[in-house]
């Protein structure tokens, strides 16, 4: 088994809310204490697996390059693996590691990438890893949202699947994405609380110091090498200015494997840009006086991973990502621990 597709087709439970009804009484006069940390303990992660999805999995003694040139024809960013020898699933494989082997490898347009030809996934984790090992991070589907929300968080990582503990197989792949829009469904039907009308600078949310920029003219090179040191997951491209003109995400990275233009590096991050897949509405941004349910509602509808902060003059002053928003919402704001 090489690389499998597999089509899920499942019941859907409608997502119950729990005695929520009941929960508003006592949240009248606190509408802040906990509504979310609540409700997210009151629902389960088989509640968010669509009725029908397609989950694509890479065995790992599938060729690296291969298995990043099935991730762009089947349009996923990410894939659990299969150890064949273990019968079981080990890891996962995403953008991330493709940027990984670019940045260790690349030495120059004249010279291939060995390792990206050549290696299978199994070989490329015994490389990378080596000391560093972790196993897989997984949830089961009968485990609640707050616990999702937990893991993602804790272990700083973008996708999570869901692995069902009796047959072992992968379920779907939960992601902060998907959360929140879940959550967002019925975010009208809870009580409202206090801290939505707040503002990110009043709350806090998102990063203000240090943000990691690159310039039209950075070298793609440089770029990869800001994502590997930083673990950030986007970059604005500013002006000579501190402007923000565009963004290079580390979704931008897999369009190397599609237009298979890995081989050069140094190229600036501009011309990168130029070979984006799907059509570019523009950098989406936010200013640090606006809501936290403005901002929410700006990420969900735009289905985007993060907003940029700026000034009046587009002036970049920071970055507010869907991790940062769960956090505020499901484990800053009156978690006292209670199921």
């Amino acid at each position: 088994m090489y690389l499998r597709l597999v089509f899920l087709f499942f019941v859907q439970v409608p997502a119950v809310l729990d005695d929520l009804e009941g929960k508003k009484e006592t949240h009248v006069e606190d509408p802040e204490h906990n509504v979310y940390t609540r409700f997210m303990k009151a629902h389960r992660c088989y509640d968010l697996v669509p009725t029908s999805s397609k989950l694509v999995v890479f065995d790992t003694s599938l060729q690296v390059k291969k298995a990043f040139f099935a991730l762009v024809s089947n349009g996923v960013r990410a894939a659990p693996l299969w150890d064949s020898k273990k019968q079981c699933f080990v890891g996962m494989l995403t953008i991330t590691d493709f940027i990984n082997i670019l940045h260790r490898y690349y030495k120059s347009p004249l010279v291939q990438i060995y390792e990206l030809e050549e290696h299978k996934i199994e070989t490329w984790r015994e490389v990378y890893l080596q000391d560093s090992f972790k196993p897989l991070v997984s949830i089961s589907p009968n485990a609640s949202l707050y616990d999702a929300v937990s893991s993602l968080l804790k272990n700083k990582i973008h996708r999570l699947p869901v692995i069902d503990p009796l047959t072992g197989n992968t379920l779907y792949i939960l992601t902060h994405k998907r959360i929140l829009k879940f959550l967002k469904l019925f975010i009208s039907e809870m009580p409202k609380p206090a801290f939505l009308s707040q503002t990110l600078e009043e709350l806090k949310i998102g990063t203000f110091e240090n943000i990691a920029m690159v310039h039209s003219d950075t070298p793609l090179y440089t770029a990869l090498g800001i994502f590997v040191d930083h673990r950030v997951s986007a970059l604005p491209v500013v002006d000579d200015k501190g402007r923000v003109v565009d963004i290079y995400s580390k979704f931008d990275v897999i369009n190397l494997a599609a237009e298979k233009t890995y081989n050069n590096l140094d190229i600036t991050v501009t011309k990168a840009l130029q070979h984006r897949s799907q059509y570019f509405e523009g950098v989406l941004t936010c200013q640090a006086h606006e809501t936290l349910e403005a901002i929410i509602n700006r990420l969900v509808e735009a289905e985007v991973h993060r907003l940029v902060i700026v000034d009046d003059h587009e002036v970049v002053k920071g970055i507010v990502s869907l991790s940062d928003i769960l956090q505020a919402l499901v484990l800053t704001n009156g978690d006292n621990g209670t199921a």
